[in-house]
């Protein structure tokens, strides 16, 4: 079969910059405009209407990434009210000891950390379903570990296993998403992937509220429990999806590539959108070897994998790797897990009574959905370096007015109650900024700073860093409250400033942003290297592009 290359000459006679396609629809000639190939194609409408209308496909992975989101989230919020059950004690007494609090907490997230490293090289050999079954497996084993432990060694042991898992999945579940959704309804998607992180922190808090009375073990033993649905779901339902097509189109088969894009389409083969997108993908697989070869010539295996993370820190990458990583280490050290893993603790420690503390927590929780939503909004009508600054600033000012108060009325709350509901209207103000710039930013922003060559290594490395760095603040919040009191709150304001000063300085503007106006503001030229190597798999021809691809 002919190669992308073949395939690429001219543009349709229409000049509407859909590919020609003759009897045989593999053998249809690319298009020449970039946006048209692989990020253009008007299947429909956008947005939550837009998936509605596209069919039980996209409706399924909306679901399916929906659920690889919320098993991610519900590990994350389970253990705010399990760390200070009674009934968790009695079966696990190492868990009152704040550093094994902690500790125990955090594993979730070095375990999230190891993961991220192998699942590229993973669903890059085995393809993004296959990767993902096996991302379900390993969740599920942790999630019967935690459920099943009878000491602190095999509940330290089922979160690092059960993070290995969340870690993969999520990854991996956006990877596979991006990869099957049309290219109008990928945004949609993936801001529902984080509507549903939150709203599985949110709802495995509750859960676990509702469960906190009952005697005996099954009160911390079914809310372990109950993190198992989810992921079994998804990797039960991975199955009836086709294979990625552009993990297909990797692999040099084209004909399977245009088969599952046709399956997800629900069009036939000589549709001129389809054929569009497919010669798209093509191009963009030869493009991927262009560029490893050009980069690394003869390098092979495992070396190949290697120089691939360490291109990242060349001279000319690293002010990107700095922004893709950086919104993911201070998206973490603005304190939001912290808050998320112990509120309870935070909140009793501020006057608020056993109750009221559990009370508020899932308050603060199911706030940051609020916060998420006017992300949605807000994210591609100002701007994300907007965002990233005056978050970063509003933060700040939150955790500095809890500062003053917590150490101004620490031992009188009982006689300064109004002090210590400023302090909770200050903490669900933080939530909601947080939720509104930084919870979003960590996750958007990563893909839209590296190119397209460099991406799924730039990605991985940022989610790695958001991990080491949840992993972190989790282990050191308990003793850090017990030690410093107030202090911690000035900790995590002056790494909320620091975030702002670093956006200021660091962060350019993506949205809408040209390949080449991206390679302007990080003062490399990456994105124009890659036009020049698209522009020979095209033909030689001009190469257009509206916007970086994300």
């Amino acid at each position: 079969m002919a190669d992308a290359s073949d395939k690429s000459a001219a543009e349709g006679p229409s000049g509407n910059g859909y590919a020609e396609h003759d009897d045989n629809p593999t053998k249809a000639k690319a298009t020449i405009d970039i946006d048209v190939l692989a990020e253009s194609i008007p299947y429909g409408p956008s947005g939550v209407r837009g998936i509605f209308s596209s069919g039980p496909y996209m409706l399924s992975a909306a679901f399916l990434a929906s659920l690889g989101g919320f098993s991610f989230g519900y590990d994350q919020g389970v253990m705010g009210i399990i760390n200070v059950l009674p009934q968790f004690h009695a079966v696990i007494p190492e868990a009152e000891n704040e550093f094994n609090k902690g500790f125990m907490t955090g594993m979730l997230l070095l375990g999230a950390f190891i993961g991220c490293w192998f699942y590229p090289y993973i669903s890059d050999r085995w393809s993004r379903k296959k990767a993902l079954l096996l991302s379900s497996i390993i969740f599920c084993i942790g999630g019967v570990i935690q459920t099943a432990a009878y000491n602190y060694a095999t509940v330290v042991v089922g979160r690092t296993i059960g993070g290995i898992g969340t870690g993969t999945l999520a990854l991996g579940a956006p990877m596979y998403i991006s990869e099957v959704s049309p290219p109008h309804l990928r945004g949609t998607l993936l801001v529902l992937e984080s509507v549903a992180i939150v709203g599985g922190v949110t709802i495995a808090y509750w859960i676990t509220y509702a469960c906190k009375d009952i005697a005996g073990e099954a009160s911390w033993r079914v809310p372990f429990a109950l993190q198992l649905p989810s992921a079994m779901i998804l990797g039960a339902m991975i199955q009836l999806f086709p294979y990625s097509p552009r993990w297909l189109a990797m692999q040099d088969r084209h004909e399977d590539c245009l088969s599952s894009l046709c399956k997800l389409r629900k069009l036939p083969a000589s549709d001129e959108r389809v054929q569009a997108e497919y010669q798209g993908i093509l191009a963009e697989a030869k493009f991927q070897a262009v560029m490893l070869e050009r980069r690394h010539p003869g390098v092979r295996g495992f070396k190949l994998e290697v120089v691939q993370w360490l291109d990242l820190f060349t001279i000319k990458s690293w002010r990107r790797t700095i922004v893709g990583a950086g919104v993911s280490f201070f998206q973490q050290f603005q304190g939001v897990n912290g808050f998320i893993y112990y509120a309870p603790t935070l909140f009793r420690n501020i006057g608020q009574s056993d109750d009221m503390s559990l009370i508020l927590s899932g308050i603060f929780n199911a706030l940051q959905i609020v916060g998420v939503f006017i992300a949605f909004v807000l994210i591609d009508r100002v701007g994300r370096r907007p965002l990233a600054i005056y978050g970063g600033i509003g933060n700040m000012i939150c955790f500095v007015v809890i500062a003053a108060l917590v150490g101004t009325f620490d031992s009188r709350w009982g006689e300064n109650t109004s002090a210590g509901w400023a302090c909770v209207a200050m903490a669900f103000l933080f939530i909601i900024i947080f939720g509104a710039s930084y919870s979003s930013l960590g996750w958007a922003l990563p893909p839209e700073v590296f190119p397209n060559g460099m991406r799924s290594k730039g990605v991985a490395f940022s989610v790695a860093v958001n991990w080491l760095s949840n992993f972190t603040v989790g282990v050191v919040t308990p003793p850090m409250i017990e030690s410093i009191g107030f202090g911690t709150y000035v900790f995590f304001a002056c790494f909320c400033g620091l975030a702002a000063v670093w956006a200021f300085f660091l962060v350019p503007e993506t949205m809408g942003k040209t390949l080449e106006q991206m390679d302007e503001a990080f003062g490399d030229l990456s994105g124009h290297e890659e036009q020049e190597v698209m522009r020979e798999i095209l033909g030689g021809q001009a190469v257009t592009s509206k916007g970086a691809a994300v």
